[in-house]
């Protein structure tokens, strides 16, 4: 993880707009005085293993995420495996649901990879191509406690997105800033502040906006199979799974951004720190004189300081 720097002054709505303009004129100043330091990886090093591990170091630091964006690369067979990648059932004689496999290694670090024996719950295992389909749960049985009209559950379980069967054999997730593969898509759990800033910085160099269904269920498959099969962001809501098993905060969203789009968002990341409109830098309009109650007035009068006119 990166050494967090000193911020900024904190920027107001008004002023982010001001030094916006000012960035795009080409101007220097305060903006690259504080921020000359910043680079992308590309100008500092290296392959494309430690631009994606910079990549995840400085999304911490430059967004402070609360826990490690998520790398996540599909793979066709066992074989592909990465080297350390922990085996839930094989190695640790128990098995997870996605949402779970997605809290440990966002918390602890933990590379994982989960191929279908290791899979505690039915919605991945469906969603990610593991099995085919069940009919009944085209039929709508998996919506159908959440959907009270029949057709409509069947519609719904119908725009479910769901991998082609047998297309992969299973995943393996690490934290971004130490995967010791190429992923397919990095998840990043976020506050709503947090998405904000990250949707500023995917629509700088074309105008791009995150367009995605939200779903209040199924958000392990939401949050990675678009993006596979679409190429585009997109955002999630963590399902009850998710917050009841695992971890997600009440105040977590997800966005996830495919690998076709990961150098386009962060040069959009790291040009926003550059010109000092960081993520840090934004803060409340403060103004300084506010009014002040009597009894302040009264202590200030008494100091011979400045006092309301």
């Amino acid at each position: 993880m990166c050494i967090l720097k000193s911020a900024p002054e904190l920027l107001s709505r008004r002023t982010f707009v001001a030094g916006a303009a000012a960035a795009v004129a080409g101007s220097t100043g305060l903006a690259d005085a504080l921020h000359a330091s910043v680079a992308a990886p590309s100008e500092k090093s290296g392959g494309e293993t430690e631009t994606i591990n910079a990549y995840g170091s400085d999304l911490l630091n430059m967004l402070v995420l609360r826990t490690y964006p998520i790398a996540i690369k599909m793979l066709k067979d066992e074989s592909e495996t990465p080297k350390g990648a922990v085996r839930p059932k094989r190695d640790l004689k128990t098995h997870y649901a996605a949402c779970q496999a997605f809290g440990i290694v966002r918390r602890r670090g933990t590379t994982l990879a989960m191929f279908l024996e290791d899979h505690w719950c039915f919605e991945p295992i469906i969603g990610y191509g593991l099995v085919e389909p069940p009919e009944d749960f085209l039929e709508g049985s998996g919506s159908a406690f959440f959907v009270q009209n029949r057709e409509g559950a069947k519609k719904r379980s119908s725009e479910i997105p769901l991998l082609p069967h047998g297309k992969y054999a299973g995943m393996v997730l690490a934290p971004l800033h130490k995967a010791n593969f190429s992923p397919d898509l990095t998840m990043i759990y976020c506050n709503a502040s947090q998405l904000r800033h990250m949707l500023f910085a995917y629509m700088l160099k074309n105008g791009r906006r995150v367009t995605s269904t939200l779903d209040p269920i199924w958000s392990c498959v939401h949050s990675v199979v678009p993006s596979l099969t679409k190429g585009t962001c997109e955002v999630t809501v963590p399902d009850p799974g998710d917050f009841e098993r695992g971890g997600a905060g009440d105040d977590e969203m997800v966005l996830t951004v495919p690998a076709g789009n990961m150098k386009e968002f962060m040069d959009g990341v790291y040009h926003y720190e550059k010109a000092g409109m960081g993520y840090r830098s934004f803060g409340r309009d403060l103004k300084g004189d506010f009014q002040q109650p009597p009894f302040y007035q009264d202590y200030f009068k008494k100091w011979g300081l400045d006092a309301p006119k």
